[in-house]
């Protein structure tokens, strides 16, 4: 019998930039981005971005590093093959209304290894504990006059439809988990990369570094990255987005004249 997944912690506050908070006394850690902003334009193929930091650590005990990148939330619309009489259908669209458009996590180890499944969840730290916001209650609501279920984080189906969420954003290199992906290039001193693909959403990103001890997070270092179109690109997705209506019927224009313009080339040949 398939078990619901427990319900993930409430969404909070984006965390306030360029930020290093310690909880226990010297230790800490600091942390930086080589380039805080992405720009956007028709010849964008992706971009890889360093973020370098230190450990401060007095006593030079054991610790961990995990880097925790978020991109902005965006509703998720999923649909589910059924077949019915012999013919495979489309079921009813699905939304979860909040799920991250970019997640990676990177660190000196296995998640598992470093924190006990517990303060990952109560951290939202890693795919397994990915923080996708569904409402409480299970309701209907219609767009483009197609009725759309909006699921329940109580209900039977939620695990499979948040594997599949995660799953395809997984094959969009859009969601990535790298248990190596944190390497000290010196004493105290360590490294990451975040790779964002050529399909990475614009918006303002969140990073957290996490510094573990014995399984616990003693540190935290939240750092901002802003990904924006830019150029003609920019212009246009602008204009899309303040007049829907007038780029519509712009866009039904171009079309048609395109398609008579190649209808005549195409006839005289």
């Amino acid at each position: 019998m398939m078990q619901a997944l427990p319900p993930p912690p409430p969404a909070v506050e984006a965390p306030a930039p360029e930020r290093s908070v310690a909880t226990e006394g010297e230790l800490r850690v600091a942390a930086a981005l080589t380039d805080a902003r992405v720009s956007v334009d028709s010849s964008f193929r992706g971009a890889s971005i360093v973020l370098y930091g230190a450990v401060f650590n007095p006593g030079d005990e054991p610790t961990d590093v995990v880097v925790v990148v978020r991109g902005p939330d965006a509703p998720v619309r999923l649909v589910k093959k059924t077949r019915s009489l012999g013919v495979w259908l489309n079921s009813r669209p699905v939304v979860f209304e909040g799920a991250p458009g970019f997640y990676m996590t990177a660190s000196t180890r296995e998640l598992a290894d470093i924190a006990d499944f517990g303060q990952l969840r109560r951290l939202g730290v890693g795919v397994d504990h990915l923080r996708i916001n569904a409402p409480e209650e299970s309701r209907t609501v219609t767009r483009y006059g197609v009725r759309d279920v909006v699921v329940s984080r109580l209900g039977e189906d939620y695990l499979d439809w948040r594997r599949a969420v995660i799953r395809l954003r997984e094959a969009a290199a859009l969601y990535n988990t790298d248990p190596d992906g944190v390497r000290f290039v010196d004493r105290g001193l360590f490294r990451a990369e975040i790779e964002l693909p050529a399909v990475a959403p614009t918006g303002q990103y969140f990073a957290e570094v996490w510094l573990f001890q014995d399984g616990d997070p003693v540190s935290v270092s939240n750092l901002t990255l802003t990904v924006e179109k830019v150029g003609i690109e920019r212009e246009i997705f602008e204009f899309a987005h303040r007049r829907p209506w007038s780029y519509g019927v712009l866009c039904v224009i171009l079309a048609a004249f395109t398609g008579w313009g190649a209808s005549r080339i195409f006839r005289r040949g």
